[in-house]
């Protein structure tokens, strides 16, 4: 399989940074697979990180929290609430890294399908510009990528 592209946009002076990525399945499958337990602990994280928690209540005030352990042992924690939970288009949701509490964001999704493939644009809107650029120096957006690479090979095996 070809490697997709994940594209990454930030404005300077604007706390938010625009992922989009196209996938080659249809939205419902692409929404069940960023909402429920058992396809995001297989995706969630980049290569070589495991999921060891993943707690999800996909509807308006309901929460989620996944814990990624590192090669290296060492666990990340990240957690939020739903906002909106718009099957199968659009979900809006806080995220935070539990090791930066203070650092939240709010994150909207959009899931838009064309002839059997779904574009995913995922907004982040951080609390500050520097709240976005230290989440950006710490190689996110790497992570990110690996997920949505591991995210394509989720769709495939429930597609």
């Amino acid at each position: 399989m070809a490697a997709r592209k994940t594209d990454f946009v930030t404005e300077p002076g604007k706390p938010t940074v625009v992922m989009t990525r196209v996938f080659d399945a249809p939205r419902r499958l692409v929404f069940e697979a960023l909402t429920k337990a058992e396809h995001v602990q297989r995706w969630y994280g980049p290569h070589g990180y495991d999921v060891v928690s993943c707690e999800f209540d996909a509807r308006p005030g309901g929460t989620y929290r996944i814990v990624n352990r590192a090669p290296d042992g060492s666990e990340f924690g990240f957690r939020g609430v739903y906002r909106e939970v718009a099957p199968p288009s659009r979900l809006v949701y806080t995220w935070v890294f539990e090791l930066m509490p203070d650092h939240g964001a709010v994150v909207t999704t959009v899931l838009e399908e064309r002839q059997g493939k779904t574009t995913l644009t995922s907004t982040t809107v951080f609390q500050s510009v520097a709240d976005r650029d230290g989440y950006l120096a710490t190689g996110a957006n790497k992570g990110a990528t690996e997920s949505m690479d591991r995210l394509e090979e989720v769709l495939e095996s429930i597609s």
